[in-house]
């Protein structure tokens, strides 16, 4: 692999660094998917697995490799012997086979975890690289915890590796420790300092700990690197990886300042996000960049005028650029009325000035009362309100005493062309108890043949949609009335239904005063 000076590698570790995530194992079937989409989408590498981890990672990285079209496979190998053979063999079948090989070089490793002095693991590096170039052309060997590792020492270790036959030189940020400012600086250096350094490709790995692996990756390009490793979600050992989506997009994005191109097809990340989420099982949290579920989503009604106005005004990107169907005018009690008369106007309805206030005011009240108001809700809203302004019976209030201890009571107020009438009945269930008070104030022969209850959203706050018919000799009517409280949806349904019938019959018989 080689890269241009403007032309960046985008490796892909989701299936071996960000399969270390606790949690995050996936299927053998579910690798070969995720696979497929990223060699599909134009990754440069795609890291298959760590062979000798498992004969199930072998297997897999095995098959990914005889499948694979277009997109480097590599494998992960520790520098040591066994590792790099076992390695060599799954990668073999691959059009463009890569071994990746690593061992620790900072101080603090050297000392409490390889246990080798710096001269002992040089010649650990001449071997282990030189053993894997003769299995295959395209060797990458990485320095692991490179960020806590002296520049002097740093750069023997580097030629080492070139001089054995390595082709790209990592230098990961392994525990998430540097700031963008080291990090550029440490790859000058490496590059200014090792001879032969302008024959290989400079890679950056880095991990989030302190939320930085993106800034760093991006400042390794400005101090030479050409290759970025990254995980889609940004998922990853501890606090996770680059994420791969906000690399590309960010250098999509501000290449006034990063003028670098990548092979990605961006509009296919929100896809491969979405697979890799439900083949972890990790949920991608809502205001994640780039692909979460808030990453196009205005609520505000300062940001939804302005992105009625022009979508610049706060969006850097369009959403259909990384697969996101559109921008989403999330409609909540920060909206404004200029998004809700959008909104109405999306969903066909076209209201008066004052029809519109109306509708504008009871949104408010609904979206206070329940945390997403979806557009289902306003439908059944503005329905509502069509309905109930040309009703001559209306539900005032309504209170509802119900449990175990029946019977069950309801205490209820009706507006009948201006006179307000309260009546408290019972019933078996507080639904009979309300229906029972209605046909009290409203006394009425009509048979009640359906009454169906129904979320139009989901979530326990959702609303609910009550339908009620009525039939009366040869008159049937229907009504249908949405409402968060399940109870007063009820009511309103079967009054609006009473009134619908009225209409037929021509006329209400309404009691003017009625006893409790």
């Amino acid at each position: 692999m080689t890269a241009s000076n403007d032309r960046v590698v985008i490796f892909d570790t989701t299936l071996r660094d960000g399969e270390q995530c606790p949690g995050a194992t996936m299927t053998f079937d579910e690798k070969l998917e995720v696979a497929g989409l990223l060699d599909k989408m134009g990754v440069d590498v795609i890291e298959a697995g760590f062979p000798i981890a498992s004969n199930g990672d072998f297997e897999a990285v095995a098959e990914i490799a005889r499948r694979s079209e277009n997109a480097i496979i590599a494998g992960l190998a520790r520098a040591i012997p066994a590792d790099i053979a076992r390695c060599g063999e799954a990668v073999r079948n691959a059009r463009r086979p890569r071994i990746h090989t690593f061992v620790s070089t900072s101080p603090i490793h050297l000392a409490h975890q390889m246990r080798k002095t710096e001269e002992q693991v040089l010649e650990i590096i001449a071997a282990t690289v030189a053993q894997a170039r003769n299995l295959v052309d395209d060797v990458e060997w990485s320095a692991m915890d490179a960020t806590r590792t002296g520049h002097e020492y740093l750069a023997r270790a580097v030629e080492a590796a070139i001089k054995a036959g390595a082709t790209t030189i990592n230098l990961p940020d392994t525990v998430g420790y540097a700031t963008p400012d080291e990090y550029r600086a440490m790859f000058v250096a490496m590059r200014e300092r090792v001879p032969g350094a302008d024959k290989v490709i400079f890679s950056t790995h880095c991990h989030d700990d302190l939320g930085l692996a993106v800034a760093n990756s991006l400042a390794g390009l400005a101090g030479g690197a050409r290759q970025i490793e990254c995980t889609i979600n940004g998922i990853g050992e501890r606090a996770g990886n680059a994420a791969l989506e906000e690399v590309v997009m960010a250098l999509r994005t501000r290449r006034d300042v990063m003028p670098y191109e990548t092979g990605v097809e961006a509009t296919m990340l929100t896809r491969v996000s979405r697979l890799v989420s439900a083949a972890t099982s990790f949920p991608v949290q809502y205001n994640k960049a780039i692909v979460g579920k808030n990453a196009f989503a205005h609520e505000s009604g300062i940001h939804q005028d302005g992105m009625l106005k022009h979508s610049e005004t706060y969006e850097i990107m369009t959403p259909a650029s990384v697969g996101v169907t559109k921008t989403s005018l999330v409609m909540g009690k920060h909206s404004g009325r200029a998004a809700f008369k959008d909104k109405l106007k999306a969903l066909g309805y076209e209201l008066g000035d004052n029809q519109l206030q109306d509708a504008f005011v009871r949104f408010k009240e609904l979206a206070d009362r329940k945390k997403h108001v979806y557009d289902e809700d306003i439908e059944a809203l503005v329905d509502n309100q069509i309905a109930i302004g040309q009703d001559r019976v209306k539900v005032l209030s309504l209170t509802v005493i119900a449990g175990t201890m029946g019977p069950q009571q309801a205490t209820l107020t009706l507006d009948i062309e201006g006179v307000h009438t309260t009546v408290q009945s019972s019933g078996n269930g507080p639904v009979d108890a309300i229906f029972n008070a209605i046909r009290r104030v409203v006394p009425h022969e009509a048979n009640l043949s359906l009454y169906q209850v129904h979320a139009v959203t989901e979530g326990t706050d959702a609303q609910a949609e009550v339908s009620v018919r009525l039939e009366e000799g040869d008159k049937s009517v229907s009504a249908k009335v949405a409402d968060p409280d399940t109870l007063v949806a009820s009511a309103r349904a079967y009054v609006a239904a009473l009134n619908k019938l009225s209409v037929k019959r021509g006329q209400i018989n309404a009691q003017a005063a009625i006893s409790a």
